[in-house]
């Protein structure tokens, strides 16, 4: 199935700008940039050992920054692929200095090929499961270590691969090391194949609390003044109408009530607009400029990089993806800046996560709009019983760290090569 798939890859690249320029009218490439996705560049590969990190999106991206902090401090060059714009956002504001960014080529050999001679990577890290057949197959010829970073399995993945278990067994033994989430992340990976496995924990315990321009929080707070604040962080679509229908109901019961509705794609902003119109409501974006004013039912935030911005904002949080069949973000950031989490019952891509939060009573789980309604008018008339679980939230995620030092420690014989080498080299 791997010959198939890399002889069906190679005679689909002339077909690939097609694909690029679909893409491109979705606003999910950039033009600028596009050549990097054909595995070209204008930027230099540095003199000396160099690791590359392979993170799909901002999720993933988010979570290895710190570790790329720890690696770039030991005097290595990192190399940083991800796939979305998104993820490209991520990487200017929060990458350190003097780390590569680049869009991952398309997995086509013609383009992994280019992209692997210019970079020479000396160390691979993929993070989470973003795995891509001719990357790993290419990159291990060359004899580059590949190592799983935070791996994780979805249930939806695990299925997935389950079909087609002689490729995925031959995939994951490319791998020298796969590290794991959780112990049940290991027992999936040694299931379908993975021949070394540890388990380090989850790197996205790890990751500290995303920051808030200072110039950009005054001004919200000011505006918002003592109006009580509901934010639903990373919605995906259809739950931005419970949401909406949840403010209707709540507003003669609290009122000045504003909501702030972060979407996981910004591009949606101005759709959800015109969600909160069919409601009656009065919407304001973010994007364009605008603060809330005293008029202003619901506030889309569709801009990148401030759910630190929205964690400090609202007393209480729902987290996306949640609602809907999606599986769930990351409540982690939201639990760690003192809101008070509320879910829906579709929570399969952290489910250890919201588990330990439930076993905490750190969150509270809400199935439809009459629970979401009844859950928020709860905690915004009761601030005692809203601190405890935001308190409780809080502790159970900072007990679940030390992911970083265990992943470190394990990455640290394949460093030590790295730079025992550069002492060489200098020498």
């Amino acid at each position: 199935m791997l010959r198939a798939y890399r002889l069906l890859a190679a005679a689909a690249t002339p077909l690939a700008p097609l694909l690029f320029a679909h893409r491109l009218r979705r606003g999910k490439e950039l033009r600028a940039r596009l050549r990097e996705r054909r595995g070209e560049t204008t930027a230099k590969r540095p003199f000396g050992p160099m690791v590359w990190i392979h993170a799909a999106s901002v999720g993933e991206l988010a979570s290895v920054i710190p570790l790329i902090e720890r690696i770039r401090a030991q005097h290595v060059d990192v190399l940083v692929t991800t796939g979305t714009v998104t993820s490209a956002d991520l990487a200017a504001q929060r990458l350190p200095h003097g780390v590569i960014h680049q869009f991952v080529p398309l997995d086509a050999p013609r383009y992994v090929r280019r992209f692997l001679e210019h970079w020479q990577p000396d160390l691979a890290l993929m993070v989470e499961s973003d795995l891509w057949p001719n990357i790993i197959l290419q990159t291990t010829a060359r004899r580059v270590p590949l190592i799983l970073v935070n791996g994780r399995l979805s249930e939806s993945s695990l299925r997935r691969w389950r079909r087609f278990p002689a490729t995925i067994a031959a995939l994951l033994a490319r791998f020298e090391l796969c590290l794991a989430r959780t112990p049940a992340d290991a027992i999936s990976y040694g299931e379908l194949g993975a021949p070394h496995i540890v388990t380090t924990g989850n790197l996205k315990f790890d990751v500290p609390a995303p920051p808030a321009n200072d110039d950009m929080l005054k001004p919200m707070r000011a505006a918002i003044g003592e109006r009580p604040v509901f934010g639903a962080a990373s919605t995906h679509p259809g739950e931005e109408t419970i949401v909406a229908e949840a403010h209707r109901r709540l507003r003669a019961r609290l009122p000045g009530l504003l909501t702030v509705i972060a979407p996981r794609h910004p591009e949606r902003g101005p759709g959800i607009v015109e969600i909160a119109a069919a409601a009656g409501l009065q919407a304001a974006l973010r994007s364009r400029g605008q603060l809330p004013d005293a008029t202003t039912d619901i506030y889309v935030a569709d801009t990148m990089g401030e759910l630190g911005l929205l964690y400090r904002l609202a007393p209480i949080v729902l987290i996306g993806g949640s609602l809907v069949r999606h599986g769930g973000q990351n409540p982690i950031e939201a639990a760690k800046l003192g809101a008070a989490i509320l879910h829906g019952p579709h929570v399969g891509n952290f489910a250890e996560i919201y588990a330990a939060l439930a076993a905490a009573q750190g969150a509270l789980i809400v199935g439809d709009v009459d629970q979401l309604v009844a859950r928020i008018g709860d905690w915004l008339g009761d601030p005692a019983a809203r601190a405890q679980a935001a308190d409780a939230a809080r502790l159970t995620v900072e007990a679940l760290g030390g992911a970083l030092e265990r992943t470190l420690q394990s990455l640290d014989p394949y460093l030590m090569q790295l730079r025992l080498g550069q002492r060489a080299d200098h020498a």
